[in-house]
């Protein structure tokens, strides 16, 4: 399943040549008028595709998605992986390791409700005397 987006990178790489010192100068994705996306131009491309996807199969896409959605789920799945916060702080773009340690403290939460319902689970209730 990987060998698509693979071959479709490559063949972007081939009709872009990012490589060539004189597009370097030039963003690896860009707009109609070669300049770098806008939040709007990610967005628009992103609710393209949603479109595409709820015509196969209306379950496979939430009710809400964004960029952000899906910069915040690479996050939290990088983090669950074992990524050191500060590849994670990079690869986002923070200034500060502080903004990127909201996932952590997001992912702890996690992991603490499905403890929590997992222990619900398991013990059952106290019943009640008196």
């Amino acid at each position: 399943m990987q060998e698509e987006p693979v071959q479709i990178l490559s063949s972007y790489i081939r009709e872009n040549q990012p490589d060539r010192t004189e597009n370097n100068r030039h963003p690896l994705f860009f707009n109609n008028r070669g300049e770098k996306l806008t939040r709007a131009g990610i967005t628009f491309i992103l609710n393209h595709y949603i479109e595409k996807a709820r015509k196969c199969n209306p379950k496979l896409i939430p009710d809400r998605i964004s960029p952000h959605s899906l910069r915040h789920s690479k996050s939290m799945h990088l983090l669950q992986a074992g990524v050191n916060l500060i590849y994670i702080r990079d690869l986002l773009g923070h200034v500060t390791i502080q903004t990127t340690e909201i996932y952590a403290r997001a992912d702890s939460k996690q992991k603490r409700e499905a403890l929590e319902k997992a222990y619900a689970d398991v013990v059952p209730e106290m019943q009640k005397t008196g």
